[in-house]
């Protein structure tokens, strides 16, 4: 007797092939039996009459283990079971929970504190990975989840909050603690390049440290050192000589190219805007290949690589918008020390002064680890327009939310990067922002994207960060809908079956988690139920908070999520992946 018979269902099964239709049967965790169950019996029968099955989606970029931790984690993340997926990969960007030691604590507090705003003053519970994954066994998961090891905090463990280069022994105390996370189940490691810490490493401390990925089948992913229109080529270029070395799987995380064109930069910034402002005309008068032309390049370094024989890839948000720390936009010289001597050079008046001028002189050179070279210098790069607040700590200044500083400055008769300090101060560093050439998802600069949305070896991520405060990317309720929506039925830029398997076995496989992302029997029954011609979203960038419509069921290991497109309550069917224990 099964569990659940969806009867009458069209399987789209995760693997790119033509749907085709049948009955599908669950039985505890797993898809029992696919085929003609017409004379089976089953505790529940749902009659899909020609909806469409297929599998939960995989979202591999992902910052939801921060989420985990807190007590409402399962309210929090409701949006994401809410567009389907059931599978997210965390620990990206160099960030994440674990592990953490007693060496220099401190600085690992701070980096976590940042990110979170959360109050780590009493620990976390646990230091190795081991120990985190077992927590999380025990408080019990929404998802699935599945961590790489991130390289940021093991970083600030050996080398504290300095940049500088990690020494011998050093990238041995890393490696170490790589070997032990691997060992507890962890997928890979992760690094982010252009932030601090990960920014003061160079590429021989990323080889010598990937060093277990090998043995261990396990994936190196990066957010680059520079995205960067000049140097971006670089940054590939840097994860392909990990992947190369160690002959291991590499991912460039969430794809993007920020315009750099040296002394012409000021005019040619001035002409980007203007079209991104003017979409209707720009969309008109600008040739195709001129608007698709930088991300063609960027698939076409790939693809060079792939042809030598390195296993490289890569995923994309679908949305213009980019969101980060506030503090990752100050020149790396600005992030060393302690919290308070931190906040204190953005408080000292002379100090700022500094800071404002290494901001509008600074040049993105490879391989940005000069006092003013660095690659993630967003108000020279887009304009001081392009940063809007996302999220900030405190109840006071919730109402600056959705707000760009150039507003603010220009209500207060004061220069932005003022405004930026004096917030920063006042919320102790935690500071949330986004950033964007224009209003997001401008149809000129939206376009741009089009290239990678309809790459067939491209996955679709949302890089989420739900942590109860701040003003949410709509992509956080609608990235996977949007995909199917916008780009499947409005812009046929790629089929449904092709659409569906880049956001389930495509990544999957790739990252090594198996039994998923495709529907096939003894698989485990992570399955959405959908219309997919009406599955989509009404969320946007200034008013994200919708779910998706047209989903009619989630289920996460044979129970059900999502039921007649509302959320089943009190229910966590989420499993903590282990790599070596699938």
């Amino acid at each position: 007797m099964f569990d659940l018979i969806i009867e009458g269902a069209v399987i789209v099964d995760g693997s790119g092939k033509m749907p085709y239709r049948a009955d599908l049967g669950i039985k505890g965790k797993v898809i029992e039996k696919i085929g003609d169950l017409s004379q089976s019996e089953g505790a529940r029968r749902v009659k899909a009459d020609g909806k469409v099955i297929c599998p939960g989606f995989v979202d591999v970029h992902s910052h939801a283990d921060m989420t985990h931790v807190k007590e409402n984690a399962a309210e929090l993340l409701e949006p994401l079971v809410r567009q389907g997926i059931t599978t997210f990969v965390g620990g990206n960007c160099g960030m994440g929970l674990a592990p953490v030691t007693k060496s220099n604590w401190e600085g690992q507090r701070l980096y976590l504190e940042t990110f979170t705003q959360m109050d780590f003053s009493a620990g976390l519970g646990w230091q190795s990975m081991a120990q985190f994954m077992e927590a999380m066994d025990e408080k019990g998961l929404l998802l699935n989840m599945a961590l790489l090891v991130p390289h940021g905090l093991m970083r600030i463990s050996a080398v504290g909050m300095e940049v500088r280069l990690a020494t011998d022994e050093e990238i041995k105390h890393m490696r170490r603690l790589l070997e032990e996370s691997l060992e507890a189940g962890a997928f890979g490691l992760s690094t982010g390049l252009q932030y601090f810490p990960g920014l003061a490493s160079d590429t021989r401390e990323l080889v010598e440290l990937s060093r277990p990925l090998k043995r261990h089948e396990a994936i190196f992913t990066s957010h680059l050192r520079s995205y960067t229109a000049n140097t971006l080529g670089k940054a590939i270029d840097e994860v392909a000589e990990v992947v190369r070395t160690h002959d291991i799987k590499g991912q460039v995380s969430h794809i993007f190219s920020i315009p750099w064109l040296g002394p012409l930069h000021p005019v040619g910034l001035k002409v980007l805007k203007w079209l991104a402002r003017n979409s209707k005309i720009s969309t008109r008068i600008v040739p195709q290949p001129l608007v698709y032309g930088e991300m063609n390049r960027i698939l076409k370094m790939l693809e060079r690589h792939r042809s030598s024989g390195t296993a490289i890839s890569m995923d994309i948000m679908p949305t213009t918008a980019g969101f980060t720390l506030l503090l990752a936009f100050f020149p790396p010289w600005a992030m060393q020390g302690t919290k308070e001597e931190i906040l204190s050079k953005a408080g000292d008046p002379t100090i700022r002064a500094e800071l404002l001028e290494d901001i509008e002189k600074g040049r993105p050179q490879w391989p940005h680890r000069g006092k003013n070279d660095w690659s993630l210098n967003i108000m020279r790069q887009l304009g001081w327009d392009a940063v809007t607040i996302m999220g900030v700590g405190s109840e006071k200044n919730r109402h600056l939310e959705g707000r760009r500083f150039t507003e603010l400055a220009e209500e207060q008769g004061r220069h932005p990067f003022d405004i930026m300090c004096d917030l920063l101060v006042e919320e102790e560093g935690r500071v949330l922002v986004f950033e964007s050439l224009s209003e997001p998802d401008d149809a000129f600069t939206e376009r741009y994207t089009f290239p990678a949305l309809a790459d067939d070896q491209t996955m679709i991520t949302t890089d989420t960060i739900l942590l109860g405060f701040g003003m949410p990317s709509y992509l956080f309720y609608g990235c996977y809908p949007k995909f199917i929506q916008r780009y499947v039925y409005e812009y046929k830029l790629v089929d449904l079956p092709t659409a569906i398997k880049r956001c389930t076995s495509l990544p999957a496989e790739w990252f090594g988690i198996k039994k998923r992302g495709l529907i096939k029997e003894g698989y485990y029954a992570d399955l959405l139920l959908m219309e997919p011609e009406k599955f989509g979203t009404k969320a946007v960038f200034r008013d994200p908070k919708h779910y998706p419509e047209g989903l009619e069921m989630v289920i996460i290991n044979g129970q059900l999520v999502v039921d007649g497109g509302e959320s089943v309550k009190g229910v966590l069917p989420g499993v903590m992946l282990r790599k070596n224990q699938q």
